[in-house]
């Protein structure tokens, strides 16, 4: 069973997503302002939240930084703007994916399901246990940790699938649309901006300059790479 939070302002929506997303796997919570999510958020364990930004009290930004200072849990945003800006400071707050309104009820059903297989993925006990390193990025993989020159580093379960990706794979080039692929686990159309937008994250996070990144680097019309440190 999978615990969703759901969170608009408008009792409309939140229906109307329990009808996009209706599967006897998946429990509902319901919270109708920032303020409501966090409560629920500290009260109950969730896999996923769907999370408005226009709404009273606390607006879903504010809210997504609050719950980032202590979970990962895959954060989508609703939004009915669809500038490229808005979703950019989105996904630099610690948004996982968003969905611009009116909702297309498959895209949503899609993105949920891509969001718990990955967030499942991620915390299965299944795995065998690794430890990745290069330079002073070191990865427990059992544990779910990341430390950066000794130091523990808050990753988004985005960011650290594409840290993992290049810590796997040392000095392989890859593309966004190849980035996306194997960290989504989906068709890359149209993608490539919300890939850089993590990478950009995630080097402000692993970087000590990261305008002059010593391990994620661009490859000029290809891609990203991960340098190998010593």
């Amino acid at each position: 069973m999978y615990r969703i939070l759901l969170c608009d302002d408008e009792e409309d929506i939140i229906y109307a997503l329990k009808i996009y997303l209706d599967n006897p796997e998946y429990e509902f919570l319901e919270a109708h302002t920032g303020r409501e999510a966090l409560k629920l958020v500290k009260e109950n364990t969730l896999d996923l939240i769907l999370l408005d930004v226009m709404m009273p009290e606390m607006d879903g930004i504010t809210a997504m930084q609050e719950i980032r200072k202590g979970s990962n849990v895959p954060i989508i945003l609703l939004t009915a703007k669809s500038e490229d800006l808005d979703k950019i400071v989105g996904l630099n707050s610690g948004a996982d994916d968003y969905i611009t309104k009116p909702f297309n009820p498959m895209e949503v059903a899609a993105r949920v399901r891509s969001q718990l297989r990955r967030y499942t993925s991620l915390g299965g006990s299944s795995f065998q246990s690794h430890v990745f390193n290069n330079g002073g990025i070191l990865m427990d993989d059992d544990k779910k940790e990341v430390t950066i020159d000794g130091e523990p580093v808050n990753l988004t379960h985005t960011e650290y699938e594409i840290l993992k990706l290049f810590l796997q794979n040392p000095g392989k080039v890859y593309s966004p649309a190849d980035i996306y692929q194997a960290v989504w686990q989906e068709s890359a159309i149209g993608s490539e901006g919300t890939v850089a937008v993590h990478i950009r994250h995630l080097r402000e996070k692993v970087e000590i300059n990261p305008a002059e990144p010593r391990y994620l680097k661009v490859v000029w019309g290809q891609g990203y790479r991960m340098d190998r440190v010593s």
